[in-house]
């Protein structure tokens, strides 16, 4: 007898269909961009490491509490102008990316779904650690410009660094 599955993930390759050229295409550039920015990221840390004559700080991600957010508090997500100076040239802050479709809801009030403290990385099958990230309530990805709609529903990886409690 067949025993059930420990998770999804683990069959993704069984169930999903091959990938056209274009697919292909686009799973190549991306990882291209992930190796290029893995470079470009050694490259700065290692220029900006203290002794070195480019070493420079900068204030920006900086947690504004100190208490980590709980589930079913109340938060704003910031202001666009906020958020971006945070963000790298890439729109990442921490390895954690501020997807295009997040920014309408900056401004806007939400409650914490719950702390993010691990998560399995489909890109590589592994379950991996996190601080700093929580999921909000009812805020989910429905798809993105590049791709087009999804019907997954996953939600948004929310930096606390972007949000601030609300009384």
């Amino acid at each position: 007898m067949l025993s059930p599955p420990d998770c999804q993930i683990k069959g993704l390759e069984q169930i999903s269909e091959p990938l056209g050229k274009i697919e292909a295409a686009w799973q190549l550039q991306y990882k291209i961009k992930r190796v290029l920015k893995r470079r470009f990221r050694f490259i700065r840390n290692w220029l900006s490491r203290p002794g070195s004559a480019a070493y420079t700080t900068t204030g920006t991600g900086k947690i504004a509490s100190s208490q980590p957010f709980m589930a079913g508090q109340s938060v704003r997500v910031k202001p666009r102008e906020e958020i971006q100076a945070t963000l790298d040239n890439w729109s990442y802050l921490k390895g954690c990316a501020f997807m295009e479709e997040m920014w309408a809801y900056c401004g806007t009030n939400q409650r914490i779904l719950k702390p993010v403290n691990k998560f399995v990385d489909e890109r590589d099958h592994r379950l991996k650690k996190t601080r700093g990230i929580v999921f909000l309530e009812g805020v989910h990805c429905e798809g993105t410009i590049d791709y087009g709609r999804c019907d997954r529903n996953c939600y948004f990886f929310w930096r606390e660094e972007w949000l601030e409690e609300v009384e």
